[in-house]
């Protein structure tokens, strides 16, 4: 069954024609000052519509990217890392070239520099002895006696080429003590050291650009 319902008329009138009732009608014309009015409210709201749409915008894309700077900051901690590790490598080979073309040019130098800080020490001994690298051997016995003459030292001063001895190694036995010189293993070491350091440090370390953690 269908709902039936009342037609109702907008105007009413009477047996003489008189309106006696009607539905207001829309207005169609507005004042000037009314339409620069709804004008300016249109406008300041599409406005706020507009600013809370970007900073919704903002807010996701910030979102986004600090996700993103989470999953690229621990893979850029070990990239800083094995960059530091590959300059220390980098670092230590250059400095063992220079190191060894220097005792190449000065192979004397260290055992004078050795002498000159054990000066104290040895200058109320009667000996000192030397066992060295072969190579170094016959330089060593020129520039100990003029290095223990300018010292003041007295006693004498024995050079014993041993096979034993790595490149430009030596010892110094003055009878109350015993100094030695090796490159390798000083070389050795100052690896492990440099090593233990990197290790320690690990993800650690300070930002490579200051303030980049700031």
């Amino acid at each position: 069954m269908l709902e039936t319902r009342k037609f109702g008329f907008d105007t009413v009138f009477d047996g003489a024609g008189s309106i006696t009732a009607s539905n207001p009608r829309p207005k169609r014309l507005f004042p000037i000052e009314e339409v620069e009015q709804i004008r300016s409210l249109a406008r300041a709201e599409g406005e706020r519509a507009a600013l809370a749409s970007v900073a919704a915008q903002q807010a996701n894309a910030l979102s986004q990217i600090a996700a993103a700077c989470d999953q690229a900051l621990p893979r850029l901690a070990e990239v800083a890392h094995d960059h530091r590790t590959a300059s220390a490598a980098l670092a230590l080979a250059c400095g063992r070239a220079i190191a060894d073309a220097a005792l190449d040019r000065f192979p004397e130098a260290a055992a004078k520099a050795a002498l000159d800080s054990l000066a104290r020490e040895i200058e109320a001994q009667p000996r000192l002895t030397v066992s060295a690298d072969p190579a170094i051997a016959d330089i060593l016995q020129t520039t100990l006696e003029e290095t223990a003459r300018t010292l003041g030292f007295e006693g004498s001063i024995v050079v014993r080429p041993d096979g034993a001895f790595g490149r430009h190694a030596f010892t110094l036995d003055f009878g109350d003590g015993r100094a030695a010189f090796d490159p390798q293993v000083s070389a050795q070491r100052v690896t492990q050291a440099l090593e233990a350091a990197l290790a320690a440090e690990g993800l650690h370390a300070e930002p490579m650009i200051p303030g980049s953690e700031s």
